[in-house]
């Protein structure tokens, strides 16, 4: 057992920003240090799901507002840019862009905030509040709040990372079959990874609940109460993104029941995307390609670097995000699951659709013109690759 802390997003002290950033975990206690209203009154709607009504209005009532602002102002880059992302090693580009300054670099002038998340739709939830601009996120948030809010919210403009998410399970579990009657866990109701269990388990002909009743029991945990309920012998398994899947491995002794890339046409998922308010767009078309800049070259710096500057240069990132480093082996396995991109494989996309209806988070619509992969290609195209990126009929490229 490693002696890393079990939950590694209840940091004791509070780490040292990169310079030019202010960072505030969501949730955490204490005042941040910075004293904008949004981001003080933002703990009371993080509890709050992706479909909530108030959200979509919220987003809908701020994209009339700003878009009464004059021209001139909305072609200037932001003062500041408010960014999400999670302490996971799916979200590695968004560690390193933050803790290396490759975003803050390419921002110039404009100010980087930036809040860690646990899931996807607390972080929805805070844009749709407009307590962050941007946002690291999986996919099934993104095109849920896409549906609620008929188009209206947000643009994914890249992806981030491919693969890292796993069913991991009691070592007695061999297959689905065993699961009947079982506890089971996910991050987040309606999150990426609870959206896959939930389809998963219907293909195997099981039912399932948002309630947490039916013939598998599903209840959303925070990933570190997680490791801790599975070590405690009170969860029988959960489908997790990376670290915590190896973690509940090497740490605590569970196996993989089901590796999701087995579930995709050459073992191809989207796990991370980049997303933006498409009314923080609109207006500040530069800033965005700025973010676009530095979150390249993080995808560029992850897959060019050795294993152990990556290794090194995540721990850092992770100490400063979410408070603890991370054993070397999990970092390794984690690392060995998952491919950084920032291609966000819209092929899939009309799948991960049908994958939460079929799991009851979302409902059926048409996703077209939920990308907009211009800024990213002008970016693509600058370097030395020049590789278009399509948006496979959904939107903008």
């Amino acid at each position: 057992m490693s002696s890393t802390p079990e939950n590694p997003t209840s940091a004791p002290q509070d780490p040292q920003p990169t310079p030019g950033t202010t960072r505030i975990v969501a949730g955490e206690s204490g005042k941040p240090k910075r004293k904008r209203t949004l981001e003080i009154s933002l703990a009371a709607g993080l509890a709050v799901l992706i479909g909530a009504g108030a959200s979509v209005a919220s987003t809908v009532s701020r994209s009339n507002a700003e878009a009464a602002a004059p021209a001139a102002v909305a072609a200037a880059p932001a003062t500041e840019l408010k960014l999400g992302y999670f302490g996971n090693i799916t979200h590695a580009p968004g560690l390193v862009g933050v803790s290396q300054g490759l975003i803050a670099k390419h921002l110039g002038d404009t100010k980087l905030s930036t809040q860690v998340f646990n899931a996807g739709p607390a972080a929805i939830e805070a844009l749709n509040a407009g307590a962050i601009d941007a946002t690291y996120i999986g996919p099934n948030p993104a095109i849920n709040s896409y549906v609620k809010s008929k188009g209206e919210s947000i643009n994914i403009i890249a992806g981030a990372a491919s693969g890292g998410a796993q069913l991991v399970v009691k070592p007695e579990i061999t297959s689905a079959a065993d699961l009947v009657g079982k506890k089971l866990a996910s991050p987040q109701l309606g999150g990426t990874q609870d959206v896959a269990l939930r389809a998963w388990l219907g293909k195997q002909g099981y039912k399932t609940s948002t309630d947490g009743s039916g013939d598998v029991a599903i209840n959303p945990t925070e990933n570190a109460q997680t490791l801790k309920l599975f070590q405690d012998g009170k969860l029988d398994g959960a489908w997790l993104p990376e670290p915590w899947a190896s973690r509940l491995v090497l740490q605590a002794g569970a196996k993989v029941l089901v590796d999701e890339k087995d579930l995709w046409d050459k073992g191809e998922f989207i796990t991370t995307v980049l997303i933006v308010n498409k009314n923080f767009a609109a207006q500040h078309p530069d800033t965005v390609k700025a973010l676009l800049k530095g979150h390249t070259e993080s995808v560029d710096w992850l897959n060019a670097a050795s294993d152990a500057d990556k290794a090194a240069r995540l721990n850092a990132a992770l100490k400063e995000a979410a408070g603890a480093t991370l054993p070397p082996e999990v970092i390794d396995r984690s690392l060995k699951n998952i491919a950084f991109t920032v291609d966000p494989l819209a092929g899939t996309y009309q799948k991960l659709l049908q994958d939460g209806v079929d799991a009851g988070t979302t409902s059926q619509a048409d996703i077209n013109g939920i990308f907009n992969l211009t800024a990213l290609n002008s970016v693509v195209g600058e370097g030395s690759s020049g590789n278009r990126i399509s948006a496979q009929g959904l939107g903008k490229d």
